[in-house]
């Protein structure tokens, strides 16, 4: 059997083997570990994190986001009906795209329909479902990480050849710091988000118990397909005000709108480790996701059953279907211009 190599990083102390994919490609895990303790294994499946240790009390690690313990089980889980794309990279698109079409320069794509009659996160094999190489590996502080990906012209039937660099960094300030860089050879649309499911309890733990806060008095408004209407919600009053912290809801899959990009815009805190969890983007919304995909059969990692409050997504991105809308922030990167996004997930042992 042949085995493909598909890394420039086979050095065994910076690898090791997760499995293989059907065509027998290498999916290879990275650790990068801080002085304090705290680790994230990263697979260049998806680039994808599958877990992510944080040091809390009396010395212990704890994994605050769910996934699976090899290859063969991120490979199977998008063929499940719902793909839950544990702590994968999204793209070319998060979110959805209304009928999956979309007009740029006065023409008209139709990409590839995967949920009910729209594309959603990139289409019938988004970023999260394809081997990444590796470019970059630094060590000692401030360890880092970074994956490359080329998605090919009309991959999915997006237009332009799009290079992606995404860099995790693991700071001594126990942040996880994805930065992302991607140029075109055609002018294309472009949206990658981040989609680890967390829970500051540990994955094998129900999210329902931890607060939960939203820097936004707006979310984006939804059709009865989940499609943005156009509008905002005004979320005064609202059962997903979050400006004031209040237990994680069971059930939500929405778009938060982001005025202030320096400060805090969202954070999740665990009473039970008196651990803090706090998001920080440049992206104009964060997308809160709890509930649908982590069905009572998917079995995680150390075998644990994950059920639909296992954990909560805070995807930073641009809106859902951008595109078609004028009036959202702009989705279109042209070709010879970059695009660039942050997002630092800090981790914070504190005594509320």
């Amino acid at each position: 059997m042949e085995i493909k190599h598909i890394s420039h990083f086979q050095d065994a102390s910076l690898s090791k083997l997760f499995g293989l994919t059907p065509e027998n490609e290498e999916i290879l895990a990275f650790e990068l570990s801080n002085k304090n303790g705290m680790k994230v294994q990263i697979i260049n499946y998806g680039a994808a994190v599958t877990s992510l240790q944080i040091p809390v009390s009396n010395g212990r690690l704890i994994d605050v986001v769910l996934g699976f313990d090899n290859a063969a089980s991120y490979l199977d889980s998008y063929q499940l009906s719902g793909a839950p794309y544990f702590g994968t990279t999204v793209g070319r698109y998060a979110g959805r795209i209304n009928k999956g079409t979309f007009t740029l320069n006065d023409k008209t794509f139709q990409l590839n329909i995967n949920n009910n009659e729209n594309t959603l996160h990139g289409g019938n094999i988004g970023f999260g479902a394809r081997i990444w190489n590796v470019t970059n590996i630094t060590s000692g502080d401030n360890p880092s990480i970074t994956f490359r990906l080329l998605s090919a012209d009309l991959d999915e039937n997006f237009p332009g050849e799009l290079q992606v660099d995404l860099t995790y960094t693991l700071s001594e300030e126990n942040e996880l710091k994805l930065e992302y860089k991607a140029t075109t050879t055609e002018d294309t649309v472009i949206n990658l988000t981040h989609h680890s499911y967390f829970n500051l309890d540990g994955h094998d733990a129900s999210v329902l118990d931890q607060k939960l806060f939203i820097a936004s008095d707006q979310i984006v408004e939804l059709d009865s397909h989940n499609i943005p209407t156009g509008n905002f919600t005004d979320l005064s009053g609202h059962d997903f005000d979050f400006t004031t912290a209040k237990n994680c809801p069971a059930s939500i899959d929405n778009s938060f709108v982001i005025e202030a990009t320096n400060d805090v815009v969202a954070q999740l805190y665990s009473s039970k480790h008196n651990l803090q969890m706090s998001v920080y983007t440049d992206q104009p919304s964060v997308h809160i996701y709890v509930g649908g995909k982590c069905t009572d059969t998917l079995k995680g990692k150390e075998n644990i059953t994950y059920h639909a409050a296992s954990g909560i997504c805070f995807e930073t991105q641009n809106f859902p279907d951008a595109p078609n809308h004028s009036h959202f922030p702009n989705s279109v990167l042209r070709k010879g211009e970059a695009y660039h996004q942050k997002t630092v997930y800090k981790f914070e042992n504190t005594n509320k």
